[in-house]
């Protein structure tokens, strides 16, 4: 198996551009992830944040893990569990509004640098979505239109724990799934491992690495380029040992964007549609009930869906 891509950001302006970009689209088409450095996010906002996050955790989630667990007879479960996942997790929404003044038990500090720390990781996404465009040959700015809808994207985070596991062979950290929605930025932690791909039918190891942030597309990204980009599944290994700190951010469509292939990737003489045109949010209803199974059925169901449907023209920004 190749090396996992790591995409050096600073070399976007240097006689390596070139290069960088083939490595990001090589990224794109035949791995779904990549893990990106020099990108902007300072190692002291870093550093904050995972000190705060993990002192949170200790603080107002670790007990009520335990008591979950206890409750439920994880313990010693003796075969496979199937129905929930070995993590401990709470929601933060940035926009189109955010709620992170709303949320329970955080202190103002941790408040803060989340809010700056999800300001950098839109711009950071943003950015990404442009070079894909250049990539994929669209227009500058085409795939944020695309995501926009009427009121500007969907963009949020999932904290998550991973606490020791005494049986990870029978209970997974987090079950296989694609993402559904668009580029997935994630913060990880560098000392504990778990994060697997799915790649060629075998699971690789996403390395963890000190204050890299790892990208993974979505299914809209795969719907808009017409396949030509891939989700793919991914999970988590539950761990023995250490618990393993997750902060994922998901720069989504808006709830009423329409999302279709760019006409401009069709192929020449395509003579059946390969994917749907939809609203994200009916994608979206239709993923919570089978986020734990292929994709292809959720195409083919929202083209069944849609097939009778007039969808209106991408909002222009």
């Amino acid at each position: 198996m190749e090396n996992f891509p790591i995409v050096d950001m600073g070399k976007l302006n240097t006689e390596e551009r070139t290069s960088t970009m083939e490595l990001i689209k090589d990224a794109c088409e035949n791995w779904g992830f990549f893990e990106c450095v020099n990108h902007g996010i300072s190692i002291e906002m870093m550093d904050t944040i995972e000190k705060l996050t993990k002192e949170h955790y200790k603080k107002c989630m670790e007990q009520r893990f335990k008591e979950m667990v206890a409750s439920k007879g994880l313990e010693g479960v003796q075969s496979e569990i199937n129905d929930l996942d070995w993590e401990s997790t709470f929601f933060m929404r940035h926009l189109p509004v955010s709620n992170i003044s709303e949320i329970p038990d955080i202190d103002d500090d941790y408040r803060k640098v989340m809010k700056e720390f999800a300001e950098k990781l839109e711009k950071l996404a943003e950015e990404l979505l442009d070079l894909f465009c250049e990539n994929l040959g669209l227009e500058k700015g085409y795939l944020k239109k695309a995501f926009y809808g009427s009121k500007g994207p969907n963009f949020g985070t999932k904290v998550s724990n991973y606490p020791p596991c005494p049986k990870p062979e029978l209970i997974k950290g987090l079950r296989a799934h694609t993402d559904a929605g668009g580029i997935i930025l994630l913060f990880q932690d560098d000392k504990v491992s778990g994060l697997q791909l799915l790649k060629d039918d075998q699971w690789v190891d996403v390395p963890p690495m000190r204050h890299s942030i790892v990208i993974n597309l979505g299914d809209q990204l795969e719907v808009i380029t017409n396949g030509k980009y891939k989700s793919v599944m991914h999970r988590v290994i539950a761990q023995t040992d250490g618990a393993r700190m997750s902060i994922a951010s998901f720069y989504n469509p808006g709830d009423d964007a329409v999302i279709s292939p760019a006409t401009t990737l069709l192929k020449e003489n395509e003579t059946s549609e390969v994917y749907p045109k939809f609203v994200f949010d009916d994608y979206m209803k239709l993923y919570m009930g089978l986020k734990f199974q292929a994709k292809e059925p959720r195409f083919e169901a929202m083209m069944k869906a849609m097939s009778s449907v007039e969808v209106g023209p991408v909002v222009s920004i």
